[in-house]
């Protein structure tokens, strides 16, 4: 992992939007996460309309086919420092975390995750509006090896090998981005 000297970007992200998870992203986290034979999530959400929204069909998704969610942690676009939340999220101890939310925030909690905590990215799926290049770029792919997610069609994507890679679906081929 290269060294992150703080939490805090130098300036935010100039892109994003506040997105909710489609019904095919959430049913494709759910596939992942039952593939990774979790039966308890924490969701960590930023607390933008969309990132709360998507929260709560998340959390309400995984309870109807009978997982339990341990914890909804959320964290702002701005602040000093993330590490209230960013301890509360790891301290939860799932079997997997799922995050959403706006790409500044995402990334300065997702900095002080790896920063200050235990949290692992391997053990981490995320949404669409984080599978972003530009979005995962702003904490370095190097430091991401191991999430995973859902664009919002329901195709998988995963950081691996400094890469974001998408699985291949019928119409469309794989691609692999590196960063």
């Amino acid at each position: 992992m290269d060294p992150l000297t703080s939490p805090l970007l130098k300036r935010p992200a100039s892109h994003g939007a506040d997105l909710t998870a489609t019904d095919a992203e959430v049913a494709a986290l759910l596939r992942l996460a039952r593939a990774r034979r979790a039966r308890n999530i924490a969701i960590g959400s930023g607390r933008t309309p969309g990132a709360l929204e998507t929260a709560r069909l998340i959390g309400s998704a995984w309870e109807s086919a009978g997982g339990t969610t341990l914890a909804v942690v959320t964290w702002p676009e701005t602040g000093a420092s993330w590490l209230r939340p960013a301890s509360r999220f790891a301290d939860a101890g799932p079997d997997l975390w799922v995050m959403t939310g706006s790409a500044t925030g995402w990334a300065q909690m997702t900095r002080r995750l790896l920063w200050s905590t235990p949290w692992s990215p391997e053990r981490t799926l995320a949404t669409a509006a984080i599978g972003d290049p530009r979005t995962l770029a702003l904490v370095g792919l190097v430091n991401l090896n191991g999430l995973a997610g859902a664009t919002a069609h329901g195709t998988a994507w995963r950081v691996e090998d400094d890469a974001l890679r998408c699985e291949r679906s019928p119409q469309e081929p794989s691609t692999s981005r590196t960063g």
